[in-house]
């Protein structure tokens, strides 16, 4: 028996406090990384925020000479929401995640809980969502994080000259997930120069550490998980899909996003892991087709559209999106992100797209800059062994990994919501 504690040797204190650390209950109910990123976090588990907020939506037009296709017609002009404190406030701007609105579900959580801890909120649709690609893209043409960013920062200084008569910001941040993280930390970078800004705070959550490596893990989710392998492709999105009708057939109220995931799940639960690979493939899928067509479409590539056809307004488009459903990331990367820019720099190489699509082209600036924090799950399935330990040797004391939770499964869990407040309210 220990009658002594004080006289343990210097390495025994050190795995005791180990493992204190290792037994701090996180009790996120979630371990599978798949069900965490489909069903997130249930209510009854969930944070307790604000249920109605005093949110305002607005739009801007960021090149009003801009001719936009007519079957695009109602994408023209950006919209963003926002949502103000009564005095003045320190200001954060939210980034979404791959085509994600400034309304998505998990926007919305962020708004909550920034609001609720004392912040003016702008929210900011990805730059990979049709609407950002038509009216705010200067290429039309997403995926390049340095232009990315450069488009979200014109966004942000045109959404704060229309909204500084109507709110006093002491200081500005900001912060993403998942894609709109990585975007959030080229933006950062961007801000040191231009110094619109002067980010205070920038907190990334759930950012993939190379964006192409990411999208290949999502796209092999559904192409290496269909029963019967890809030939089979045609009828397992149909069956999908008719799981997804089924949740508006219970009344519920679900966009053709993210948010069919859990609808999906919850009324035609996969049997095994092979079917939650599908389920979030498919997801991913879903947001990529969206993001080519209207990228083919603005910039006339002629990849699934032919680049000589004018849709209208009232064309329909179900032959296109048959097409582009068997579409991988791969395949925009290749026929239209790729041809888009060696057209302006015949000498560029896929290898330094690549490299290009990483946040280890920002690592010293990560890495000594004290503005930035890190929110992850360990088990994050958009990440290879071993990039999540990279981002944390990166981040040191300014990462907090947490054990589970999948992909932003998490966000509105009490320990991750406060973990993002409290980033922004420390000194």
């Amino acid at each position: 028996m220990l009658t002594h504690p004080t006289r343990l040797p210097g390495i025994c204190v050190a795995v005791l406090l180990f493992c204190a650390v290792q037994a701090f209950a996180y009790d996120y109910p979630f371990p599978n990384p798949l069900v965490a990123t489909i069903v997130n976090t249930p209510a009854e588990y969930a944070a307790q925020l604000p249920a109605d907020l005093p949110v305002k939506t607005a739009t801007l037009q960021m090149f009003p000479d801009r001719e936009v296709p007519g079957i695009l017609w109602n994408l023209d002009e950006l919209g963003y929401s926002y949502i103000r404190q009564k005095g003045a406030a320190p200001l954060v701007f939210l980034v979404a995640g791959t085509g994600a609105s400034h309304q998505s579900p998990k926007m919305q959580i962020m708004q909550k809980a920034f609001y609720q801890a004392g912040f003016h909120v702008v929210s900011i649709s990805s730059p990979t969502h049709p609407n950002f690609i038509v009216a705010a893209s200067t290429s039309g043409v997403p995926g390049n994080l340095e232009e990315d960013a450069a488009d979200l920062y014109a966004v942000m200084q045109a959404i704060w000259q229309s909204l500084r008569d109507k709110m006093e910001a002491t200081s500005f941040n900001l912060a993403g997930y998942s894609l709109g993280a990585a975007q959030s930390a080229f933006v950062a970078r961007l801000d040191e120069e231009r110094k619109a800004f002067n980010f205070n705070k920038v907190l990334l959550i759930n950012p993939p550490l190379n964006l192409y490596n990411s999208v290949k893990l999502l796209d092999a989710m559904l192409e290496e998980n269909i029963p019967g392998g890809p030939d089979k492709f045609a009828d397992a999105y149909d069956r999908i899909i008719a799981h997804f009708a089924e949740a508006y057939a219970h009344g519920e109220r679900v966009e053709f996003n993210n948010q069919f995931l859990y609808s999906t799940y919850k009324y035609k639960r996969p049997e095994n892991d092979q079917g939650l690979n599908v389920l979030v493939g498919l997801d991913f899928r879903i947001s990529s087709q969206n993001m080519a067509f209207a990228s083919d479409v603005m910039t006339k590539a002629g990849y699934v559209v032919p680049a000589d056809l004018e849709l209208g307004r009232h064309d329909r488009v179900t032959q296109y999106a048959k097409v582009l459903s068997r579409l991988s990331f791969e395949d925009y990367f290749e026929g239209i992100f790729m041809p888009h820019f060696k057209a302006k720099n015949p000498a560029l190489t896929e290898a330094d797209m690549i490299e290009r699509m990483s946040l280890r082209t920002l690592e010293d600036y990560l890495r000594t800059s004290p503005k930035f924090g890190l929110i992850h799950n360990s088990d994050d399935i958009i990440m290879l062994p071993g990039e999540v330990d990279y981002l944390r040797q990166v981040f040191g004391d300014r990462a907090r990994i947490f054990p589970h939770g999948g992909h932003c499964g998490n966000m509105s869990y009490p320990d991750n919501v406060a973990a993002m407040t409290s980033f922004f309210q420390k000194n």
